[in-house]
């Protein structure tokens, strides 16, 4: 990666000037950005103005910043200036937007917190699409940021259990703060034969009603058919770019009646429409921040200028990590 130094521009009409504060890396889309892992014929993000266009390096990427309002153009209210607002803009440390893109943050949210809002949104568009009932038995697989908001909305639910589970032991004693009942590694030959010995996972059905894959990692979503039983519902929030899947579809799947499903936080559920748009889920985002505060989850803070270290960290030691945020009190 390389910094590329551009003008500060003066606003235009119905815009603003933010200077950042601190922005938070993704460990997944990101990741897959910084290694070329995406898929060249895949557009970047229609969804966010800032980052529409057609794939191609380089490329400004980055969707979780929180800053300040220091300029506005002509039509916006003076109000706004020394406003604190999150937008889903790349990393960089001032950007223009559009006074409707500015979403600003309740006084009692600090900046560490607000950050997390893309991620908590997903995290609730997640929960919404799993649909866990009252008595459920809940397994979610990855617990990166994603992984363990999920597991933290998904612990104020009355659920029989919720089990975790993820390579890096950081990650699951993590969980296990903020909702999980039980965590384990995906990767040690015991963890099936332990989660078939599990109380709330015997009973006459069996297995756990619902999974969520959030790992980013292909072979997860087979492990989750493998760990799922009948008519298991399987939530996969993992985007695998140009990775491949190979899954185990075969009698026990079949039989099974398992449901799998794609949940994406750009756009909501069929179903939730009639009564949900996106501004209530952010609100209820907002409201989840608050009660939870995510900011526990930051383990790295390091300078916008040192922002190749942190991207270096993500790649080669993610068992060290868990979200790292880009600081800009430093930068001019």
């Amino acid at each position: 990666m390389s910094f590329v130094e551009e003008l500060i521009p003066a606003p235009a009409p119905g815009q603003c000037l933010v200077r950042t504060l601190v922005s938070a890396i993704s460990a997944g889309t990101e990741l897959l950005v910084y290694r070329g892992q995406w898929p060249e014929d895949t557009p970047v993000d229609d969804t966010i103005p800032s980052l529409v266009g057609a794939f191609s390096y380089p490329l400004k990427y980055g969707y979780s910043a929180v800053g300040i309002v220091v300029k506005v153009g002509a039509g916006v209210p003076p109000a706004l200036l020394g406003a604190r607002a999150f937008c889903f803009n790349p990393h960089e440390t001032h950007f223009l937007v559009d006074m409707d893109d500015l979403i600003l943050i309740p006084s009692q949210v600090t900046a560490e917190d607000a950050v997390f809002l893309s991620n908590m949104e997903t995290a609730v568009g997640l929960v919404m699409d799993g649909n866990p009932l009252v008595g459920e038995a809940v397994v979610v697989f990855g617990l990166g940021v994603v992984g363990l908001l999920t597991t933290s909305v998904l612990g104020k639910f009355p659920l029989s259990v919720i089990i975790s589970l993820d390579g890096y032991a950081v990650r699951r004693e993590k969980s296990l703060s903020l909702g999980a009942h039980y965590s384990f590694d995906p990767n040690s030959p015991e963890t099936r034969d332990q989660l078939q010995e599990l109380p709330a996972l015997k009973g006459p059905v069996g297995g756990p009603d619902l999974i969520y894959e959030l790992s980013g990692n292909p072979q997860a979503l087979n492990e989750a058919i493998l760990v799922g039983s009948f008519d298991s519902r399987i939530v996969v929030g993992s985007w695998y770019g140009s990775k491949r899947a190979d899954l185990s579809l075969g009698t026990r799947f079949h039989r099974s009646r398992m449901r799998i499903m794609s949940s994406q936080v750009s756009r909501l559920g069929p179903s939730l429409t009639g009564r949900w748009d996106k501004k209530r889920r952010m609100d209820l985002a907002w409201k989840l921040i608050h009660s939870i505060r995510p900011s526990c989850l930051i383990t790295h803070r390091i300078p916008f200028s040192r922002a190749g270290e942190a991207f270096e960290l993500l790649h080669g030691s993610p068992g060290q990590a868990i979200q790292v945020i880009l600081q800009y009190e430093d930068e001019t």
